[in-house]
């Protein structure tokens, strides 16, 4: 693009060339000219020598009725490339580009007007090429648009948030990495962070709208970038056949655009009320009222959209898709506005628009000179602002609302340099984004750090309760050491890069690492314990992370037979109990009776661990999915497959199943492998019974655990407490009535409903399937209420969690016995058992847990607070020094405000001050001020200690 005067030029047809939505947006608003290559028109078919001219005829180039002057102009363009695209020969003579570059190039607002002469070839070609540059020409425009508010939108919201005072704290916590939440999602809170940063107005106001912000806006930049890269391609495509192609390539991008950018506008709509609240004088909000877009503006374009998209009317789509971007464009330009005249307005015009008072008494007009702080990105946008409208001398409202309307659209000619300043801001070096955390991993808080102390101790209690000594391995083994260990398991250890010849991996448990530590000492027997992180190239979840802590105890050496066994399930109700999560049960099964099952069923040896790792999924799929991958994937006849589904639906008592198991004529009985699992599992579930923990086992033949090792008894502990799935029900007057759940996320999957009745009937309640929209869902039960008294609603775990309610935790300890692991590094067999307590999912209940009962949690031990009045730090050195040497957990802090060190106190959940003034100092007191009560009292500093002590103790 080359300079031309006041406006620019656009060479097309040139080698290479390349148009933009861009330079089609400029070209559609008379911001730009056009100019044709030389070579382009020479590729185009001129008359032969001693050839008559073809025979021509008056032919007017019309593009659909719906659209606008800008979009017939962009339509235009998009015809003249195709046009210079053609081959030589098309018959498409110079006259017609040159034409067409003329009717742009004269700024006219009709496009159409004045006929052309044209042959049957050009009319057949521009029959032909009229629909499909008209959709391409008018989406060029909506997404050079697009773009633009996706850039502009976050600074705009940025501003609302100072204008209102929005509590953003959650910005920071938007990447949790669980990889559930959208990289766009991501990028836009860190972009809102850093025009926010040092920010001394936001906090104040919490608000779950503006808390979505990052969600909504990340969407759109997630559409935008579809759009603009299916336009780039269409835009530079050949001459094609029809529209349905390009209609079917643009459309599916279009249609998600539509919803962003109707959310889009509803969520900047509702910071622009937010914000006008904030304003004590009448003309601004009138001339809002007056102009302002609603939610139902909105909704009446978008209805308009979707029924042009229904009946095909691709053309009108686009145009109404476009006439919703501008509604949307407005209202945050209006949203804009008010947020400036809430930060700066009363300066710029000295009346009454943001609060404060030009002739108020001296409180009012100190507190009118107090320094507002904005943020470091907000604070330069504003400035630009300020002298843009101070540049133009606007000192009128209505004029001064007029400019910073004009400096928000995207045909402004200082536009552009906003939208660089903006991002300029967001990717400088002097306010840039703070670092982020890598997938599957995550900072603890001192809150999160207190919690986990707490369960650290008592389960390290536990553990050397039962005899255990520490261990500690390296956080990396030798690849070698950990391949092979975990069956299909082992495409997710981490490998670490050759670092002086030796191949490492992070540890994927702590189990191996123990057994190799086992074997290289040459140790026959041991009871240790370890408490650490291991490393998994996992796909985050809720609940499952690539980093995590594991709590292992294990047992190796030669016992009594199934004496280790019971010893580590019983360790593992005890943790679970004292750690007080909740309800549980231990599933429990036995590696030999699942071999002697499959053998039972006709499985071949050499598919047993392929096959356990089928059904170690029952816990997440239904059988029949499970029966698909055992039968289409790994081999197994459709019979043999059908004879395991019938094994492991069992599950019950552990005494009363293992009882029916081995009733005479019992086929496990007549499988050496599960006979000898049978006569273990009868010893160990007596011994359970004996230390009366047996009630929270769950003998259950579909469990399999998946790792290779495991050649005895396996178990897995699943949550089934209160913070799972809770169901609701419904009023005793609901007899007409329906029940209505908003949901909030975008979804694209088939809920189901389940409404659970007295008599253990249920009835399933299909729901629609959503697609990218943000609908409300409506379950009638109007019909089935007077039938059932006592009806119950609730519903499966998908639709709860986008509800807003518990998430299902599943697994949160396993284990088992593994006899040959040990030997496989070389060293004779080492019998061995333990258990891994996947702590982390522990952690989610027990913060759940605080939460649902509203208890404080105190991220310090912290005792004493020692306040020093003033300024001299060795008084406070003095007196807190002989508290530590007291062995009292205590703190100072010196500062000249009494309030400043109590709100310390209180803040850190201190019970007691120690408070020393000038007065003090004096006398040789010092002043103990109980927290809770308030209550304050002298005592003579040279037993202040002793004093302390004393009330800590009672």
């Amino acid at each position: 693009m080359a300079e031309s005067g006041s406006a620019s030029v656009i060479t097309l047809g040139g080698k290479g060339a390349i148009l933009t939505s861009s330079s089609v947006y400029s070209v559609s608003n008379s911001l730009a000219h056009v100019r044709l290559d030389s070579s382009a028109l020479d590729r185009l078919s001129s008359s032969p020598p001693n050839q008559n001219p073809p025979p021509v005829t008056n032919y007017q180039i019309l593009f659909h009725q719906c659209l606008t002057p800008e979009e017939s102009r962009a339509s235009l363009i998009v015809l003249l490339n195709k046009l210079l695209s053609v081959q030589s020969g098309s018959g498409v003579r110079t006259v017609l580009p040159v034409h067409i570059s003329e009717t742009l190039n004269s700024g006219g607002a009709k496009i159409g007007s004045e006929p052309v002469e044209v042959s049957e070839d050009e009319r057949a070609l521009l029959e032909k090429l009229s629909l499909p540059c008209a959709l391409c020409g008018v989406c060029a425009v909506l997404d050079y648009k697009s773009t633009a508010l996706s850039t502009i939108i976050d600074a705009v919201a940025a501003l609302s948030c100072e204008a209102s005072g929005a509590d953003v704290a959650a910005f920071n916590s938007i990447d949790s990495g669980d990889g559930f939440t959208a990289k766009e999602e991501i990028a836009v809170a860190g972009d809102l962070k850093v025009l926010l940063n040092g920010s001394k107005l936001v906090g104040k106001v919490k608000t779950e709208e503006v808390l979505e912000t990052p969600k909504i806006n990340g969407k759109l930049r997630e559409v935008v970038k579809l759009v603009h890269s299916s336009t780039r391609i269409e835009l530079n495509s050949g001459v094609r056949v029809g529209i349905s192609g390009t209609a079917k390539a643009l459309g599916a991008n279009v249609m998600a655009l539509v919803s962003a950018v109707k959310n889009v506008g509803e969520s900047s709509l509702f910071r622009a009320k937010m914000s006008l609240s904030k304003v004590v004088g009448d003309e601004l909000r009138s001339l809002f009222e007056k102009d302002v877009l609603t939610g139902d503006s909105l909704r009446s374009v978008y209805k308009l959209v979707l029924v042009a998209h229904l009946e095909e009317d691709n053309v009108k789509f686009v145009h109404e898709a476009n006439v919703l971007l501008g509604l949307a464009l407005k209202i945050v330009a209006w949203e804009a506005v008010i947020a400036f005249a809430v930060l700066e307005g009363g300066e710029l015009l000295g009346e009454k628009v943001n609060g404060g008072d030009a002739g108020g008494d001296k409180k009012s007009e100190k507190k009118k000179k107090k320094k507002v702080v904005l943020g470091k990105g907000t604070g330069v946008i504003v400035q630009l602002i300020k002298d843009r409208l101070q540049s133009k001398g606007l000192g009128v409202l209505e004029k001064w609302v007029d400019g910073l309307f004009s400096f928000l659209d995207p045909k402004d000619p200082d536009f552009d340099g906003l939208l660089t300043k903006v991002k300029e801001i967001v990717e400088s070096n002097e306010s840039r984004r703070l670092p982020k955390l890598p997938k599957g991993t995550r900072d603890f808080a001192k809150e999160q750090m207190a919690i986990r102390e707490k369960a650290f101790s008592i389960i390290t209690e536990v553990f050397k309760r039962h005899g255990a000594t520490a261990l500690d391995t390296p956080v990396f083994e030798l690849r070698e050491t950990l391949t092979g260990k975990y069956g299909e398991d082992s495409k997710l250890i981490y490998d670490l890069a050759d670092q002086g010849g030796e191949l490492c991996s992070l540890r994927y448990d702590l189990t191996v690492p123990f057994a190799r530590y086992v074997a290289m000492n040459g140790l026959t027997s041991l009871k240790r314990h370890q408490i650490a992180k291991v490393y998994r190239r996992d796909n985050p979840s809720k609940g499952r992370f690539r980093e995590f802590y594991q709590c292992d105890f294990d047992i190796a050496g030669q016992y009594e037979r199934m004496g280790p066994d019971f010893e580590v399930i019983k360790i593992l109700t005890e943790l679970l109990d004292e750690l007080a999560i909740g309800d549980y049960e231990i599933k429990l099964n036995h590696r030999m009776l699942l071999d002697g099952m499959l053998e039972i069923c006709g499985v071949p040896p050499e598919k047993f661990r392929t096959i356990c790792s089928s059904i170690d999924k029952l816990d997440k799929q239904t059988f029949e999915q499970i029966k698909k991958e055992m039968v289409e994937e790994k081999g197994l006849t459709v019979e043999t497959a059908d004879k395991i589904g019938n094994f492991v639906k069992e599950r019950g008592s552990p005494l009363v199943l293992l009882s029916k198991l081995k009733q005479e004529g019992s086929k496990f009985l007549e499988n050496n492998s599960s006979k000898v699992a049978l006569d273990d599992l009868e010893i160990l579930f007596q011994a359970l019974e004996k230390s009366n923990c047996v009630d929270k086992v769950v003998f259950d033949l579909s469990l399999a655990r998946g790792l290779d090792y495991y050649t005895g008894v396996i178990y897995e502990a699943v949550f089934k407490g209160e913070t799972q799935i809770k169901s609701l029900s419904l009023p005793e007057d609901w007899l007409a009535e329906v029940t209505i759940f908003k949901i909030k996320s975008f979804l694209c999957a088939y809920l189901t409903s389940t409404i659970a009745l007295d008599n253990g009937n249920v009835i399933l309640v299909p729901v629609l399937r959503l697609c990218q929209l943000s609908l409300t869902l409506t379950v009638y039960i109007s019909k089935i209420k007077p039938m059932f008294p006592g009806l119950r609603l609730s519903s499966v775990p998908n639709l709860y969690s986008f509800l807003g309610k518990k998430d299902v935790v599943g697994s949160i300890a396993a284990g088992g016995r593994y006899d040959n692991l040990i030997g496989m590094f070389g060293t004779k067999q080492v019998p061995a058992v333990g258990v891994s307590l996947g702590i982390e999912r522990v952690f989610t209940i027990m913060e759940q847990l605080q939460k649902d009962r509203n208890q404080t949690i105190r991220a310090t031990e912290t005792q004493v607070l020692v306040a020093l009045l003033g300024d001299k730090l060795p008084q406070a050195a003095e007196l807190v020094s002989e508290l530590w040497n007291a062995k009292v957990k205590a703190e100072f802090m010196v500062h000249k405000k009494v309030m400043k060190l109590i709100d310390r106190a209180r803040e850190s959940k201190i019970p007691w001050m120690v408070i020393v003034g000038e007065r003090e100092l004096n006398e040789g007191i010092v002043k103990l001020k109980n927290i809770d009560t308030t209550v304050e009292e002298t005592v003579p500093r040279s037993k202040f200690v002793e004093e302390l002590q004393r009330r800590l103790n009672q």
